[in-house]
C-alpha cells in the first residue's frame, strides 16, 4: 500500500511540476504549422476557387450548412473579396510565425482561427489530411508547444541572463499583442458575428485571452510565490492532458483504420492496394505505379503490412524497440503514399501526428545536429571557425518514459 502511494504521489508531482515532451510538442508544432503553409502557398493561385467567392461552394450554399451544423469560420462574417483576402493572408502568417515559435500562446489561437475558417468555408475541398489537421490545431492551443526549438525558447533564455546580470527586464510586445487581441475579440462578440453557431471556439477565445491576462498581472503584480505556482500546475495539467489527447487521437486513427481495413473483402484477399495505383486521381507518376504493381507478391505484402502496421501500433506503445520499429515503418509509408498517390500533405499531416511518438534521444540528436549546420553556415559566411552549440541539458519532463519509449 505505501509503495503504492509513494508511485501515485510521484505520478502527481511527474504531471503537474513539468511540462512533458517538449521536444514532442515543438515538432507537432513544426509539423502542422508547416504542412498548412505548404498548403495555403501551394493553392495561393487557386485559393479563390478553393475557399473564396470563386468557388463552386458558393457562399449562400457555405452559410446554408453553417447555419444547420454550427461550425466556426470567420469567412462567413462578410462575403467580401477583400475579407477573404485578409483572413487568407492572417493565415499563412500564423502558419509562419508559428512554425517559428513566436508566441506560440497567441499564434497557436490564430493558427487554429485560420484553419478552421478556411476548412469549414468549403468542407468538401479537403482529404483525410485536413482532417487530422483540424483536430490537431485544437488540440496545440492547450499545450505548451514553443518550450524549445522556437524563438519564445530564445527570448526565455535571453531574459534569463539579462536577470543573471541584474538588469530589468520588461516585455512590452506581448501586453501589446494581448490589448490588439482583445480590442479586435470585443469587437467581432459585441457585433453578434462571433456567437453564430456552436459557442466552444468562442469559450475557448475568450478563456485563452482571459487566461494570458491572468498570467500576465500574476507574474506583475503577486508579491508572493504562490499564485505563480497555481497557474504553473493548471498550465502543466493542461499541456500533459492535451498531449495524452494527441497521442490517443493518432491511436484511435490507426487502430479503426486498420480494423475496417480488416473487414474489407479487397484487403482480405491481398489486393487492395493495386487498385488505388490505377485510378488517375491518384497517379502522378503512373510509370511508377505501373511498376510497384506489376509483383503480385509486393502488392500481397504491402497490403497486408499496411493492415498490421495500423492494427498493432496501439498496442506496441509499451514496448520501446517495437514501437520504434512500426513508427519508422508508418512514416516510411506515408512518405511513399505522397509520392506515389500524389497525397503529399495527408501525408505531412499524418508524419506530423506521428512525431508525438518520437523518442527524445532522437529529437535531441537531431537538434544538436541542426544546430551544428547553423553553426557552420554562419561561420562559413562570417569567415569565422565554427562553435559547437551547447547541448541542452536533460531535464525531468525531456526523459519521461511515455515519450522517450
Amino acid at each position: 500500500m505505501n509503495r503504492f502511494a509513494l508511485c501515485l504521489s510521484s505520478a502527481i508531482a511527474r504531471i503537474t511540476d513539468s511540462a512533458l515532451g517538449p521536444y514532442q510538442s515543438a515538432v507537432v508544432r513544426i509539423g502542422f504549422s508547416a504542412t498548412w503553409l505548404l498548403f495555403l502557398l501551394r493553392e495561393l493561385p487557386h485559393r479563390q476557387e478553393l475557399y473564396g467567392p470563386d468557388g463552386p461552394w458558393s457562399w449562400d450554399l457555405a452559410e446554408q450548412l453553417i447555419a444547420g451544423n454550427g461550425a466556426f469560420t470567420a469567412l462567413m462574417w462578410s462575403d467580401s473579396g477583400l475579407w477573404f483576402e485578409i483572413v487568407y493572408g492572417l493565415a499563412v502568417l500564423s502558419a509562419v510565425l508559428l512554425l517559428l515559435g513566436w508566441r506560440t500562446r497567441t499564434l497557436s489561437v490564430l493558427f487554429m482561427v485560420g484553419v478552421l475558417s478556411l476548412q469549414n468555408r468549403s468542407i468538401f475541398m479537403g482529404d483525410g489530411g485536413d482532417n487530422v489537421l483540424h483536430l490537431m490545431c485544437v488540440y496545440l492551443v492547450f499545450t505548451r508547444c514553443g518550450q524549445v526549438w522556437s524563438l519564445d525558447a530564445r527570448r526565455a533564455r535571453r531574459e534569463s541572463a539579462a536577470r543573471a546580470r541584474g538588469e530589468r527586464v520588461a516585455d512590452r510586445t506581448g501586453p501589446a499583442l494581448w490589448v490588439v487581441l482583445g480590442a479586435t475579440l470585443v469587437a467581432v462578440t459585441a457585433g453578434g458575428r462571433l456567437l453564430e453557431g456552436d459557442l466552444f471556439v468562442p469559450a475557448l477565445l475568450w478563456a485563452v485571452w482571459l487566461g494570458l491576462g491572468v498570467r500576465w498581472a500574476v507574474g506583475r503584480f503577486a508579491r508572493s510565490a504562490q499564485p505563480r505556482i497555481l497557474l504553473d500546475v493548471i498550465t502543466n495539467l493542461v499541456h500533459n492532458g492535451a498531449l495524452l489527447v494527441i497521442m490517443a487521437e493518432a491511436c484511435l486513427i490507426y487502430a479503426t483504420a486498420g480494423w475496417y481495413k480488416i473487414q474489407g473483402s479487397r484487403w482480405q484477399d491481398g489486393t487492395a492496394v493495386y487498385y488505388p495505383l490505377h485510378l488517375d486521381y491518384f497517379s502522378p507518376w503512373p510509370a511508377l505505379a505501373d511498376a510497384l504493381s506489376s509483383s503480385a507478391v509486393m502488392v500481397l505484402l504491402v497490403t497486408y503490412g499496411t493492415v498490421l502496421v495500423q492494427v498493432a501500433f496501439p498496442f506496441t506503445l509499451f514496448n520501446r524497440r517495437v514501437k520504434n520499429v512500426l513508427l519508422a515503418a508508418m512514416m516510411t509509408e506515408h512518405a511513399v503514399i505522397a509520392v506515389v498517390l500524389g497525397l503529399p500533405f495527408f501525408s505531412l499531416a499524418m508524419i506530423a501526428a506521428d512525431a508525438v511518438f518520437l523518442p527524445t534521444p532522437f529529437l535531441r540528436r537531431i537538434g544538436d545536429w541542426a544546430a551544428r549546420a547553423r553553426a557552420r553556415v554562419l561561420a562559413a559566411r562570417g569567415g569565422r571557425t565554427p562553435v559547437p552549440p551547447p547541448r541542452t541539458p536533460e531535464s525531468a519532463e525531456e526523459t519521461h518514459v511515455g515519450f522517450t519509449a
